[in-house]
């Protein structure tokens, strides 16, 4: 595992952080150690790590690991309540926090504090868990990924090979670490002994672009609305000869954005990697070659290399028919053991045996390039006829305006950015959809909801209208 394997790059630069402090592998691997040395003997235990973008957080991450014990990775700005309610459903050995909250303090280390819990444990935790990582975001829900060493090894190689990594990488973590992507980009690139610039400046924000052309950073990943406010931005015109890569995934970004980052990219000299995952297969599962980025920028491209691509239909029966739509399913060596939602489900085995029905819906074309056309969660009927939302929000966005799309049956919603451009939606949905007035609602709002990883969150800013 690439963790316990760091010390071979002993001598390289790990981590620039914020504050410009420098730390190499081997005074990652003396922190890391230190921290998992404070974590009682015996039997395996669960860390809820706070997370930030920081030196603290990365050790503990790390520690935990190599010191065969269990983290479960959440933001630090995780919501009290929240957290009371996801420590009383997974009863924690420790917590790894922002110094200052209360408990009983084992060890501290910067601006962290390690907390013991002081429960009495009732089962043994799985021997190949190894880390929890939520899909929620900040909706409350208990549910998380159960992920093994070998899942986190087996995709921070996969992504380490298609994108070329070497040690001469210096990403900046334009996204938090306990969200799957963010932690993705720091796993591949400490297999492959680079060195990571760590921020928790927003990427929108001046800071993060000071810091990034100051600490001449190589790289950054997002998610889509996270490219469509760099596009408002004029990231184009903006001067970064550092930068070589750029990486998008988290949800699939408008086809005309897509085309113009690809052509910027080409232009400029930089690798622009048009990507697709879920966190239940440890963040990536297929990406887009770069020689076909002109003419495939709305696809999300291959399987990664050791993983497989295909459809099934609602007979689940293999679709083999370029063009048909199915359910995406991935099969491969980074997929989860399964779900837990309470401290019960840590001591579960693997559930489902490296196959994952993703809940996508995509077709593939003749050259086996598969194309994601919306969620099977993301429909709804509206007098009979079935509507996908996605489609909506994209054939709308293609238009050039800042929306999101929700809605139930027999209701459309959609808000947007621009309240001086809600007649033009309306109109627009009425002529090139066909609705009746009475099927949707334009709503004017400050901003698209999003959650700390830019992914937006549709239940939450619709709420009221769908109450």
């Amino acid at each position: 595992m690439f963790f316990h394997d760091l010390d071979k790059f002993a001598e390289n630069r790990a981590v620039i952080d914020r504050s410009g402090n420098i730390y190499t592998y081997a005074d990652l691997v003396s922190c890391a150690d230190r921290f998992g040395s404070k974590l009682s003997p015996g039997r395996r235990r669960l860390v809820f790590i706070l997370c930030r973008n920081n030196i603290e957080s990365l050790a503990a991450y790390l520690g935990t690991l190599r010191s065969d014990n269990v983290a479960a990775l959440l933001s630090a700005d995780t919501d009290r309540q929240l957290l009371t309610n996801l420590v009383d459903f997974y009863r924690p050995d420790y917590i790894w926090t922002p110094a200052g909250d209360s408990g009983e303090v084992i060890y501290q280390y910067g601006d962290y504090a390690m907390v013991s819990c002081n429960i009495e444990r009732e089962i043994e935790i799985n021997p190949n868990l190894s880390l929890l990582l939520s899909t929620s975001g900040s909706t409350g829900s208990p549910k998380m990924v159960r992920l093994t060493a070998e899942n986190i090894e087996a995709n921070a190689a996969s992504i380490a090979e298609y994108l070329e990594l070497d040690a001469d990488e210096r990403p900046i973590t334009s996204l938090p670490m306990h969200y799957s992507f963010g932690l993705s980009v720091i796993n591949s690139h400490l297999r492959v002994g680079a060195c990571l610039l760590l921020t928790n400046d927003s990427i929108i924000s001046r800071p993060f672009w000071n810091s990034f052309k100051e600490l001449q950073a190589t790289s950054f990943s997002g998610v889509p609305y996270t490219y469509e406010m760099l596009r408002r931005m004029r990231f184009a015109d903006m001067e970064l000869p550092s930068l070589c890569t750029m990486t998008q995934a988290g949800g699939k970004l408008a086809p005309a954005f897509a085309k113009e980052f690809v052509e910027m990219a080409q232009q400029r000299g930089i690798r622009f990697f048009i990507m697709y995952g879920q966190t239940e297969a440890t963040a990536r599962i297929s990406y887009l070659p770069l020689s076909e980025n002109l003419t495939r920028y709305d696809s999300m491209g291959i399987a990664i290399p050791g993983g497989e691509l295909f459809l099934i239909d609602g007979s689940n029966q293999r679709i083999e028919e370029p063009g048909v739509e199915g359910e995406l399913v991935y099969r491969g060596p980074n997929v989860m053991m399964g779900y837990a939602i309470q401290e019960a489900d840590l001591a579960l085995g693997d559930e489902l045996g490296g196959v994952l029905c993703t809940g996508d819906i995509a077709r593939f074309d003749k050259d086996g390039f598969f194309f994601i056309t919306g969620r099977m969660k993301r429909f709804i009927k509206l007098f009979g006829n079935r509507v996908n939302l996605d489609e909506v929000e994209h054939l709308l966005k293609a238009e050039g305006y800042d929306v999101a799309c929700g809605g139930k049956d027999d209701l459309l919603c959609v808000a947007t950015t621009e309240p001086e451009s809600v007649t033009a939606i309306e109109r627009l949905i009425a002529s090139k959809l066909g609705f009746h007035h009475s099927a949707y609602r334009v709503l004017a709002v400050d901003s698209i909801l999003t959650n700390p990883s830019g992914k937006i969150q549709y239940t939450q800013m619709f709420e009221s209208e769908l109450a």
